[in-house]
């Protein structure tokens, strides 16, 4: 389909509802590379729309995320939006862990637009769960923190280079079944940074060279450090991360700057003088989570734990013996098995 733009993609939808094969009546829908025949348009961003399609190929639904360029970008934006979104193709297809959304092909529309070809996911986020809902209890929240560790896990031990997310966030992280007892899986590798030999020093990270792109409100107090050098990172700011989440899902509230702004908060150096966690009185909380929030949002980065010891935290090791869920049992199976590697 040559010279196929977003306005093209939107202006072929019909109702869905009712059809009862993935293909039937959608003869008039776009069908983009010869093979991903776009049903519905399920999310929108800045520069992209995200599409329900099906696979004619390989029969399967898929989540096509088509990347409009601004022609009236310069072409300094545009190579850097490019590089992002190619750092995130080249980061996902070397993945494979059930926690994580799978990529399944990259192509090109036209000079101003290309797609990438996701494993579809049925359920929302955690961002659009909490909206709903606002607070999610604490043994499903631990199901959710207890898979994304294992995620994490894999990203800093299974693959080479190691990977380190850098935008967790309750809008990166996928509930499966739309609910929050099932299993989620981490999206959106944009920012993520890989750990190659030659720039990462085990024992102080890696240089941050883009300062400023993130979610503020879950990064740590060492990537807003100004200084003559840029700071360092590690795994330890996804540690961080998952902290915020934790805390987000249990009060329904971020742990800081919740009602200010990204330019309020690097106003006011909001986390920069994050040096305390102040815990609601309700919802009433274990003592046990809120040592492990603690412990995640250890302000000081070298007293803060690495991906690695926050997988054998005592917190996500002492789960009740009955199972919770049957995603925290896998998953409480998967940490066990990330141990013994």
């Amino acid at each position: 389909m040559e010279n196929l733009n977003l306005r093209q993609i939107q202006n072929a939808y019909t109702a869905i509802a009712t059809k009862k094969s993935p293909t039937e009546g959608f003869q008039d829908h776009p069908v983009l590379n010869d093979r991903y025949l776009l049903l519905s348009l399920i999310g929108k961003g800045g520069f992209s729309e995200v599409h329900k399609a099906f696979c004619l190929k390989e029969q399967r639904y898929v989540a096509v995320k088509v990347h409009q360029l601004n022609k009236e970008w310069k072409e300094e934006k545009k190579a850097n939006y490019i590089k992002h979104a190619l750092r995130e193709c080249d980061i996902l297809k070397t993945l494979d862990h059930p926690r994580i959304v799978r990529l399944y092909d990259v192509f090109e529309i036209d000079t101003d637009s290309f797609c990438t070809v996701l494993e579809y996911i049925e359920g929302n986020d955690i961002d659009f769960f909490l909206k709903q809902h606002k607070y999610i209890p604490e043994k499903e929240a631990r199901s959710v923190v207890m898979q994304t560790v294992s995620a994490l896990r894999y990203l800093n031990n299974g693959i080479k280079p190691p990977v380190i997310h850098f935008d967790l966030k309750p809008a990166n992280i996928l509930l499966g079944t739309g609910t929050s007892s099932g299993e989620i899986k981490i999206t959106d590798f944009g920012l993520s940074k890989q750990m190659c030999e030659d720039t990462y020093d085990p024992e102080h990270g890696m240089d941050l060279t883009s300062q400023g792109a993130g979610t503020y409100w879950y990064l740590p107090p060492e990537v807003f450090v100004q200084g003559p050098n840029p700071p360092k990172i590690s795994s330890k700011v996804d540690v961080w991360s998952l902290g915020c989440i934790f805390f987000q899902c249990l009060y329904g509230r971020k742990p800081y700057g919740h009602n200010q702004s990204q330019a309020a908060i690097l106003e006011n150096q909001t986390i920069l003088k994050a040096k305390e966690v102040e815990f609601p009185p309700k919802p009433i909380i274990s003592d046990g989570a809120k040592a492990f929030i603690r412990r995640c949002l250890t302000y000081n980065v070298r007293d803060r734990p690495d991906v690695n010891q926050l997988s054998d935290d005592e917190y996500l090791r002492s789960y009740p013996k009955r199972s919770t869920t049957t995603a925290s049992a896998r998953t409480a199976q998967l940490l066990m098995n990330d141990s013994s590697n």
